[in-house]
């Protein structure tokens, strides 16, 4: 079998191909999607009130970006707990109905797992920064201080360049 087989639809595509080789996802940015409770952000339940109509567009499977506890520092990216929903985007029971309305329509679901942005509150960091025998200490990169006790050198951001 070569790469460049051709895709075919419906349940024959199953057989041929793993089902993401060449399946339309629908990626779903959960504060400036559909916003049910009139706060200004959106959330799990909007997502979930509006499944229907992105199952009508015949995408196979809806990604979500970050939704997790988060102090949004980084609007969601550093995640402070990766088992609960942010308050703001609604409950875990709400999100047990997305998945449930998902699975419901066919639709698989993906969520955007970061594990290489957690928060500085996420415990993981904590545990990590904690000493040097802590077994996460190698999750995160450390440098030691300056002997003076300042911030350790920061060689600055290359910067790209038009070509």
């Amino acid at each position: 079998m070569n790469d460049f087989a051709p895709l075919v639809s419906g349940k024959s595509r199953a057989n041929a191909l793993p089902w993401w080789k060449g399946a339309a996802i629908y990626q779903i940015y959960p504060r400036s999607y559909r916003d049910s409770n009139g706060d200004g952000i959106g959330d799990l339940p909007g997502i979930a009130e509006r499944l229907d109509h992105i199952a009508s567009l015949g995408v196979d499977a809806i990604w979500i970006s970050p939704f997790f506890v988060s102090p949004m520092k980084d609007f969601g990216y550093d995640v402070a707990d990766y088992c609960d929903v942010d308050p703001i985007f609604g409950t875990l029971s709400d999100f047990d109905r997305v998945v449930a309305r998902a699975h419901d329509l066919g639709l698989k679901l993906l969520i955007d797992q970061v594990y290489s942005h957690t928060s500085d509150e996420h415990e993981w960091f904590a545990q990590s920064r904690s000493d040097r025998t802590n077994p996460r200490h190698d999750w995160y990169v450390w440098a030691d201080a300056k002997p003076d006790g300042s911030p350790p050198f920061m060689p600055p951001i290359a910067r790209l360049t038009s070509m």
